[in-house]
C-alpha cells in the first residue's frame, strides 16, 4: 500500500471545500463528498486523507481500513435515511476507476439511468471465489478477499 501522505498531482489529495468539493462528512483521516457526476439518487465518494492508489493496492493488513469505510459510509446513508435494501457501496477496480486515490462509492437508489448503473454491476463469486469477473467490487467482498490474504483485481478473486 502507498503510504505518503499526499502525492503530487492526485485530484483528490488535499480535498477540501475551499477547492470546490462539497464535503459532507469529516473527521482526521477520512473525507467524505458528493459525487460530482452522480450516479445515484445519493452518491458519496468517501476516501482517506492519505494516499493509497486503490483497491488494488491494499493486503489483509489493510482490512481494519476498509471496515472503518464501511462504517462510515453506512453512517452518511443513515444520515441520509436510505434504506439498507437501497444501499451499494463499493470500489471501481483499476483500470477501470477515473481516479487513482482509493474512493469508496457510497450510493443510495436508485440509479439516476440504466447506463450509469452498470457501472457498478457487482459479480458475485463462485466456488472459492468471493467475486466474479468484474471492474466493481462490493466492499463487504472486498473485507471477504482481504481477510484471506488476497488482493481485489477485476478477475475472479
Amino acid at each position: 500500500m502507498s503510504t505518503q501522505q499526499t502525492k503530487p498531482g492526485c485530484v483528490f489529495c488535499n480535498a477540501s471545500a475551499a477547492r470546490g468539493f462539497n464535503i459532507v462528512w469529516e473527521d482526521d483521516e477520512f473525507i467524505a463528498f458528493s459525487d460530482r457526476s452522480p450516479a445515484a439518487q445519493h452518491h458519496v465518494l468517501l476516501i482517506p486523507k492519505r494516499h493509497i492508489d486503490s483497491i488494488k493496492s491494499l493486503h489483509q493488513a489493510d482490512v481494519a481500513l476498509v471496515e472503518r469505510m464501511n462504517e462510515i459510509g453506512h453512517s452518511i446513508l443513515d444520515q441520509l435515511n436510505v434504506a439498507k435494501d437501497l444501499r451499494r457501496m463499493g470500489y471501481v477496480i483499476p483500470p477501470f476507476n477515473s481516479i487513482y486515490h482509493l474512493h469508496l462509492h457510497v450510493q443510495g437508489l436508485p440509479y439516476t439511468s440504466a447506463l450509469k448503473s452498470l457501472m457498478y454491476q457487482v459479480s458475485t463469486g463462485t466456488g472459492n471465489n468471493d467475486k466474479g469477473f468484474g471492474w466493481f467490487v462490493d466492499i463487504d467482498q472486498a473485507i471477504a478477499i482481504l481477510n484471506k490474504g488476497h488482493t481485489v483485481g477485476v478477475f475472479a478473486c
